[in-house]
């Protein structure tokens, strides 16, 4: 019997062995075991005690697989689960450069012969509730923003995506440490979510992301309501902790949530001791006394700004210019550090019709110079370099912290979370993020530069999504590719790179 209106069948294969959907992501297990993730893993996180059952690193390793190859609940466990090939790969790798005992102690985990390469999504599920802290939502008051104190858990796991950070670090030094911080909505129709400012229920996450080796460096997960420049300050400084040593500067740059006095004052007075003064670059918000230094500057003092395009300049139509504006909080101290604001204004594309302009609302400020309405933003930084290089260098932030944003909530898992329990879903989001790291990794350190702008649904189609079979032979894995697949290049020059690197 025809099974559609197109002339093919499909048919089930009668050897389930050794065939996989996925021949690619083993490459992310080699890179993580060449990164010494694993042994992070079991430095950081003990969550599991016993020595009964899966493993910190068999639990983590496993969601962190099901976001690189595009899951997004645990039940989708259950897939990777059916990939028998995959599973055949994984169950081969899992003892590679363990001692004898540690072999041992690993099979010993189960009294009944282990029938399962992946977790269930029940074991998942309770796994992630191991992370979730029941005291500090006693704490919790009816209509007020709360961040609860995360639990030992929750900082193992920010002290496991510091670690592999520096472990990126090693293989390819940066000079410098460029943070980007800034908050996200993440939208969701869980029970005990909050609404957010925008109106629908949401958590919001507060990420910092080091610019220089795209990674996020250090995440904490929010409820909805609580304002974007809540707490700023303690956050900024444990992602200073997690910055490797050896490099000697740090910079800020964030939105207008940003402009919170203590984080201005900390990092211009030089109060961190490894970096002491940290330069800046922070969204100022238009207020009614911003709006009146805007309006006193020269109409010969705005500058129009360039953008080099092919190495050469082509004008954005829009003008910056210096304000001379001090805050009463900046006038307490005669020998305090400069800060510099710095205006920046575009014409509207489209003015507002005669007797209509009160009427028009829009969602930025703008202010009015000879009957024609700009959009108006500000800057305010410590840095002295030259205005329209200051402008370029902060916005260089929109380009990748917003992108990575992006990445996380639509391309990985970030977007579905799995549990009503906030440390649940606290856990479920700081793995997704050591997901998103290990696939920047690959980018940069084993695929190459072509490869470091591709998003992670490219990366699939490319790379990870491959039809292979695993075959055994002389005690060896094959995983045999289809011949000439455009991919298979890649693959093994990938396998080469990584080899370069050693085991971590």
């Amino acid at each position: 019997m025809a099974q559609g209106i197109l002339p093919f069948q499909y048919e089930v294969e009668k050897k389930l062995q050794g065939v996989t959907s996925l021949a690619g992501l083993p490459l992310y297990v080699e890179l993580a075991h060449c990164m010494g993730l694993g042994r992070l893993i079991g430095e950081h996180v003990v969550a599991r005690e016993g020595d009964q059952g899966w493993t910190d690193e068999q639990m983590i390793m496993a969601l962190v697989l099901l976001n690189l190859a595009g899951g997004d609940c645990v039940d989708d466990l259950r897939v990777l689960e059916g990939d028998e090939g995959l599973c055949q790969v994984l169950r081969e790798v899992e003892f590679y450069g363990r001692t004898r005992s540690q072999k041992r102690a690993l099979k010993r985990r189960w009294r009944k012969e282990r029938t399962r390469t992946f977790p269930s999504p029940t074991a998942a599920r309770e796994y992630l509730e191991l992370f979730h802290d029941p005291e500090q939502e006693r704490y919790r008051k009816p209509h007020k923003a709360f961040i609860p104190e995360p639990s030992r858990l929750l900082c193992a796991l920010t002290r496991l995506i510091g670690a592999f950070s520096a472990s990126m670090q090693r293989r390819t030094p940066a000079k410098t440490a460029t943070l980007d911080m800034d908050a996200t909505l993440v939208e969701t129709l869980k029970k005990a979510a909050l609404y957010c400012y925008k109106k629908f229920k949401a958590y919001q996450p507060l990420n910092i992301y080091w610019a220089e080796q795209g990674l996020m460096l250090f995440s904490e997960f929010r409820d909805g309501n609580v304002p974007a420049d809540c707490d700023l300050l303690r956050c900024f400084k444990q992602a200073l902790e997690l910055v490797p040593a050896g490099i000697p500067r740090a910079y800020l740059r964030s939105d207008t949530a940003g402009y919170v006095v203590d984080l201005l004052k900390y990092c211009a007075e030089g109060k961190n001791d490894r970096f002491r003064v940290i330069e800046f670059a922070i969204g100022v918000p238009v207020t009614e006394a911003f709006r009146v230094a805007v309006r006193e500057i020269p109409e010969c003092d705005w500058h129009r700004l360039f953008r080099m395009v092919d190495g050469k300049p082509v004008d954005t139509g829009q003008e910056w210019a210096e304000v001379c504006f001090v805050p009463s909080w900046v006038g307490h101290k005669k020998d305090g550090p400069t800060y510099r604001y710095v205006a920046i204004r575009e014409a509207l594309e489209q003015q507002a019709l005669w007797g209509m302009e009160d009427r028009l609302s829009l969602p930025f400020p703008t202010m009015d110079w000879g009957g024609v309405r700009y959009k108006v933003t500000g800057i305010v930084t410590n840095r002295e370099l030259p205005g329209d290089e200051l402008i370029w260098w902060y916005r260089g932030r929109c380009g990748k912290s917003e992108e990575a944003h992006s990445i996380m909530k639509a391309d990985l898992a970030g977007g579905k979370l799995p549990s009503g329990l906030f440390g649940a879903n606290a856990a479920w989001w700081q793995i997704m993020v050591l997901a998103f790291n290990l696939n920047s990794a690959m980018k940069r350190l084993v695929l190459g530069e072509g490869w470091v702008n591709r998003r992670l649904k490219a990366i699939r189609f490319g790379l990870i999504n491959l039809p292979g079979r695993v075959l055994e032979r002389g005690r060896q894995l094959f995983i045999r590719l289809a011949d000439g697949h455009p991919s298979n290049n890649i693959l093994f020059e990938a396998r080469r790179r990584i080899r370069c690197f050693g085991s971590g």
